[in-house]
């Protein structure tokens, strides 16, 4: 499927090459001082280059050209930092003149860019977005008042999988911890479940979610040649919105059950969402209903793009290499139940107290992060010694960095034990290992995305053994990737989860 996108986006391109040379702006000259790299080809740049692994080609291209890359995307200046060093120098040195976006046109879409924390411009409105994000929703306070919650969730993943290995069926790993982030953060927001894990439910919601992730993270040729965005030539802009259109007639239908349940007399209680702070504002007037359309809106698909997709994906990894390392898997549970006992469940104020599954985290995320979200310059700056012009995208590759053979002994081997030795965190002040990003652009949900991870992982290590479906030897697993917004297994994790006796 990747295949045909990358061979229609090459095609089009080609079709489009005598009107875009007449469109064509003058590249700049070598006195420009911009970083060295592959040259590019007219029209196209360095589109070919990327290939349908970026994050591996670019590291590549980064061997040969250095840790500071300069590319030609269509008419897109970009350049990809792929060292620790020069990471720092973009999110610490210079973040302050490199904290914008670049925008990917489709969350243009409905005007989604102009009200979503991770696309608004480095500005007083994003700051503000930002310290009231921080305080509402992933201040320490009030993670610990919503992690019964969290639980809850976990508890009922615990439960399908119980039920599937009572059966002896298998399980799609990342899809139901999918299913089980996706609706703690249904019931953060309006305290019901948007999906459901049993495969004859409702999925409609879910499939929706996995079709703008989708859009999201797919090549798009209007991001390359800007000049074509009011044509839309792929389609993407119009398929997000069309998803926003689903997305809303969703929330239509909640704001009406609860209004409904509002004027209700029956002494149901006052529900403790965001949903009900909305409806409060829109009762006093400061709100109506677009307006609380679209912060839904934002705040599902920014919880989404950084809460989701980085667990279910990082807990999938995780236990991909487990299962190939079945000796670090007994590792970890053994820790487990050495610090918890055997019939105690994995908790969130457990995880300070287990650093091997800390360790089996911050490896899978050196193996299995991709790019930061694209930073923009906002003037010129001086970048490792290079002078880097005014809008050109920043894009960091963390994959490039995780395989640095100057940073990492073993760069391609999965172990965990490294950091039981590297003093290195994961918050945003080692550049070595910076999986949520550094500096004004880090990710505001890091904290809920760090215990989830833990919770869920260890919630899995401790109450099942697992074996692979179909007789698959682990030596011979898969392990093809396909890139997106993360980078996902290419084909999913299956494997039946087996009660462990006690």
């Amino acid at each position: 499927m990747e295949s045909l996108e990358a061979s229609s986006l090459i095609s089009f391109c080609f079709l489009l090459l005598i009107f875009l040379l007449l469109r064509r702006p003058r590249r700049s000259g070598s006195g420009c001082g911009l970083p060295p790299g592959p040259r590019p080809l007219p029209v196209l740049g360095n589109i070919l280059d990327l290939g349908t692994k970026p994050h591996r080609t670019l590291a590549e291209h980064a061997r040969k050209h250095g840790p500071v890359m300069t590319l030609k995307l269509g008419t897109v200046t970009v350049v990809v930092v792929s060292s620790h060093e020069a990471a720092r120098e973009v999110l610490q040195k210079n973040d302050h003149v490199m904290a914008s976006r670049t925008i990917p046109d489709v969350v243009r879409a409905r005007d989604h860019y102009k009200h979503s924390l991770v696309w608004l411009p480095n500005s007083a409105k994003w700051k503000g977005f930002r310290r009231a994000c921080s305080m509402q929703l992933f201040s320490r306070q009030k993670l610990d008042v919503t992690e019964m919650l969290r639980q809850r969730k976990v508890d009922e993943l615990l439960d399908y999988l119980h039920e599937n290995s009572v059966r002896g069926k298998a399980v799609t790993v990342g899809q139901a911890v999918f299913t089980t982030v996706l609706n703690l953060i249904s019931n953060t927001l309006f305290s019901i479940d948007l999906t459901h894990h049993k495969e004859n439910s409702v999925v409609e919601f879910k499939e929706l979610i996995w079709g703008m992730m989708k859009e999201g993270g797919s090549p798009n040729i209007s991001d390359f040649f800007p000049a074509l965005r009011w044509i839309d030539p792929q389609g993407a802009r119009r398929r997000m919105d069309a998803h926003f259109s689903q997305l809303f007639a969703v929330f239509d239908r909640i704001v009406e059950e609860r209004t409904l349940k509002r004027a209700s007399t029956d002494g149901s209680p006052r529900s403790d969402d965001m949903l009900e702070s909305l409806l409060d504002l829109r009762d006093s007037s400061e709100l109506n209903r677009e307006d609380i359309n679209s912060i839904l809106a934002v705040s599902i698909y920014d919880l989404v793009v950084a809460g989701v997709d980085t667990t279910h994906t990082t807990v999938e990894w995780a236990m991909v290499e487990l299962l190939r390392h079945a000796e670090k898997m007994a590792k970890a549970r053994a820790e487990i139940e050495q610090v918890l006992g055997k019939d105690t469940k994995v908790q969130e104020s457990d995880i300070p107290r287990l650093p091997y599954l800390r360790a089996v985290v911050k490896e899978t995320f050196r193996l299995y992060s991709p790019f930061l979200l694209p930073h923009r310059a906002e003037t010129e700056v001086d970048l490792c010694g290079f002078k880097i012009p005014k809008d050109t995208q920043i894009m960091v590759n963390l994959w490039a960095m995780g395989r640095d053979e100057s940073v990492w002994q073993d760069p391609d081997r999965f172990e965990p034990e490294r950091f039981l030795e590297l003093k290195i965190d994961i918050k945003g002040t080692d550049f070595e290992l910076i999986p949520f990003g550094a500096g004004r652009r880090m990710c505001p949900g890091m904290p809920l995305g760090y215990r989830m991870v833990h919770l869920i992982l260890g919630s899995l290590i401790r109450s099942f053994d697992w074996k692979l479906a179909n007789g698959e030897a682990t030596e011979t697993m898969d392990m093809n990737e396909k890139n997106g917004i993360t980078i996902q297994k290419a084909k999913p994790l299956c494997a039946v989860p087996i009660q462990l006796r006690r």
